[in-house]
């Protein structure tokens, strides 16, 4: 009976887990609300879980491109939305729940087509995130959650005018204790981006590439009683002065 019992909790836990995967999906600018239209969508809300898999650059099925551009202007602000199944932008639900802590993160690339590229070998900057904060113990997922999904940055106004993708992503730390067990949730979008001041483009890395498996924001135990700062995994947020 005991055995049964377990068996019983353990199925109920990983329903739980898989309920709360989720997508970034919508995307929008000021009063302007794209939907889905620029955004690259994954054919499901699982995670991707190998940092080495191609699907880490913009999720499986993220390599093909869509028809739709959202047109912003350098210096204007972006939002990107997730929310746990597709369509449903509901915000009396969490946009990912069932103890899916983590990191928040946004990457750039420029590239010549964002609508074709494949984004293989792309330069990925980043141009914004949230970790953890000790002092409330909130993770960016928990603002994610507190503001309907939606997470909002400015893009650079010190960049070249041109095409990009920009990739917005959370990792689940709830079994990042073992080897394998981070759940990296990310969707590409495809922007235009008119105005800006140029110059040169920020130093970027590559994705995959960018992250180890033993990375001490990858492979972390959020539960262990030591537990009290985080690092953000991946390369800083691209100097102020490109803003």
């Amino acid at each position: 009976m005991k055995s049964c019992s377990t068996a019983l909790f353990a199925a109920g836990l990983l329903a739980q887990y898989a309920t709360a995967h989720s997508i970034f999906q919508q995307a929008g600018s000021g009063s302007t609300d794209f939907d889905t239209k620029c955004t690259r969508m994954p054919p499901s809300n699982s995670p991707v879980t190998s940092v080495t898999s191609a699907d880490m650059t913009c999720n499986v099925g993220g390599s093909k491109g869509v028809a739709g551009f959202c047109e912003v202007n350098a210096g204007d602000e972006f939002t990107v939305e997730m929310h746990a199944q597709p369509n449903d932008r509901s915000c009396d639900k969490e946009a990912i729940g069932g103890n899916h802590f983590g990191p928040v993160m946004v990457y750039m690339s420029k590239v010549d087509d964002a609508s074709a590229t494949d984004a293989s070998g792309a330069s990925w900057f980043k141009v914004d995130e949230f970790g953890y904060d000790a002092a409330s113990k909130t993770w960016g997922t928990d603002k994610l959650n507190a503001n309907c999904g939606k997470r909002s940055f400015k893009i650079p106004s010190k960049i070249p005018a041109g095409d990009y993708l920009v990739r917005a992503e959370a990792i689940a730390l709830h079994t990042a204790g073992q080897s394998g067990g981070a759940q990296f949730y990310m969707s590409c979008y495809q922007v235009k981006i008119a105005g800006g001041e140029g110059g040169q483009l920020p130093a970027g890395v590559k994705i995959p590439g960018a992250y180890s498996a033993t990375d001490p924001g990858i492979l972390v135990d959020i539960w262990g009683n030591g537990f009290s700062e985080y690092t953000i995994p991946g390369p800083a947020v691209i100097d102020q002065s490109y803003f």
